[in-house]
């Protein structure tokens, strides 16, 4: 399912940055997004020709935003839906309240993250699994340059409270077109975002922007992909 080029990038993320060892524990955070499914196809795929052994733990956090009364199926029952077909069991949790403040992107994505922290201590895993790619972590390159004045992204590996727990992004040396390009092979479909927000963020506009840039710039991808690697320190202020 895989083609040699993007089984060998995968593989290539995961030596960088020693993201799977033997007897780890793996929360996959399934959002039921595209990005996510296949992440979690891919880490089973792994796991059966690893040379190490590792277990997955498939968690859904169901965000409460669907009612009876929407047109659109329930999400939570479109990613347990896709999940059977690649025979993965997936833990659902109700999202925690958001408590005296107003839902945004910012605030549902951190009230997530803490709750993926907190299954992780619960199940006992010690690493998190992501399914962001090249073309993620390059608009938050660009994202946090435009928004928040600093040079950053998300890191492919990122350890976190003194070790205990690692976040993990296998997929991130491919790009948004490889994944959907397995997920077709799979057979595996995107759950429908329901949030009222969706597409109409600034990393749509972001992503818009870098996607004219790409259409300009022959092999302007590569160069920015590589730059995050090749900082000189010397020659910034």
């Amino acid at each position: 399912m895989l083609s040699s080029q993007v089984n060998k990038r995968i593989g290539q993320a995961m030596h960088d940055y020693a993201m799977l060892r033997d007897a780890d524990h793996v929360l996959v955070a399934v959002s039921g997004g595209i990005d996510s499914l296949v992440l979690a196809w891919v880490l089973q795929h792994w796991q059966k020709k690893a040379p190490i052994d590792y277990k997955l733990f498939a968690v859904h956090i169901d965000m409460d935003i669907w009612h009876e009364e929407m047109t659109e199926p329930n999400p939570v029952q479109a990613v347990e839906r896709e999940m059977k077909k690649i025979h993965l069991p997936l833990h659902v949790e109700k999202s925690l309240p958001l408590i005296n403040e107003e839902r945004t992107c910012f605030s549902c994505s951190k009230l997530r993250r803490k709750q993926l922290f907190d299954l992780a201590s619960r199940f006992k895993c010690n690493k998190i699994a992501f399914g962001h790619h090249k073309d993620d972590l390059l608009e938050t390159l660009f994202l946090n340059m435009f928004y928040s004045g600093n040079i950053s992204t998300m890191l492919p590996k990122q350890e976190l409270f003194d070790g205990r727990l690692s976040v993990i992004r296998p997929l991130a040396y491919i790009e948004k077109q490889d994944v959907e390009d397995i997920a077709r092979k799979i057979g595996l479909c995107a759950v429908s975002n329901l949030c009222p927000m969706a597409g109409d963020t600034k990393r749509e506009q972001a992503r818009k922007m870098l996607q004219d840039i790409y259409n300009q710039i022959p092999g302007a991808k590569a160069s920015l992909f590589a730059s995050m690697k090749n900082v000189r320190e010397g020659y910034m202020l």
